[in-house]
């Protein structure tokens, strides 16, 4: 399977899962997506990982997000797990974990690295746009956990940058100054964002953020 690149359309499945089966695309609906994995079941840098996903719902909902994770153990698996996490992280887990036991998905998404695991996956992260086209792709070792204010942060520059002709800089986080499209001419540029441009150089120009 070809690696997974910006702008493909992200490959559909039907899977067993901690909720039952699940097609992607019937999940995801008109939804942005986010699909992470996680090596195994009842491993603790997985147990804070999925902890702190279902403490992070909130602002995945407010953000049009639907969370989905994998794993190559079993469905029943996964639901006794669940219990381990809810408990160790005062939480509930409130998103489907894929069952991916015969390594479908994890095949289907080169989730899984054999030089750095020959049988478990890597944490993989996919960001897909409502359109079913992957936006992001993000790869972890086992070792690392992940930064979920990042993932929230990359998708406000995402949901951001679909819709209006600018880019985000270095460390941007919502409400501070983007970038205007270098495609753009600079007359044209204040014509269009009337919260003001300013040049720092020729290619360089920075407006307000239009939806703050």
């Amino acid at each position: 399977m070809a690696t997974l690149r910006l702008g493909d359309t992200a490959p559909n499945f039907t899977a067993d899962s901690s909720i039952g089966t699940i097609n992607l695309y019937d999940y995801l609906g008109d939804s942005w997506g986010i699909l992470f994995s996680h090596p195994a079941d009842f491993t603790p840098v997985c147990t804070t990982e999925l902890g702190t996903a279902a403490n992070f719902k909130g602002e995945f909902d407010k953000r049009n997000v639907k969370m989905l994770a994998l794993s190559v153990d079993g469905a029943a698996s996964h639901r006794d797990w669940i219990k381990d996490i809810n408990e160790v992280q005062n939480t509930t887990v409130n998103f489907p974990i894929i069952a991916d036991e015969d390594r479908k998905v994890s095949d289907l998404y080169d989730m899984i690295h054999p030089k750095a695991d020959s049988t478990l996956t890597v944490r993989s992260v996919f960001i897909i746009a409502p359109d079913k086209t992957i936006k992001l792709t993000l790869t972890y070792p086992a070792s690392t956990g992940r930064n979920f204010y990042e993932l929230l942060r990359v998708i406000d520059s995402l949901q951001l940058t679909a819709n209006h002709k600018v880019a985000t800089p270095a460390n941007w986080e919502h409400g501070q100054d983007v970038v205007v499209s270098p495609a753009i001419p600079t007359a044209e540029a204040r014509e269009m964002f009337k919260k003001g441009v300013k040049e720092v150089k020729p290619y360089l120009r920075m407006t307000p953020d239009p939806t703050a």
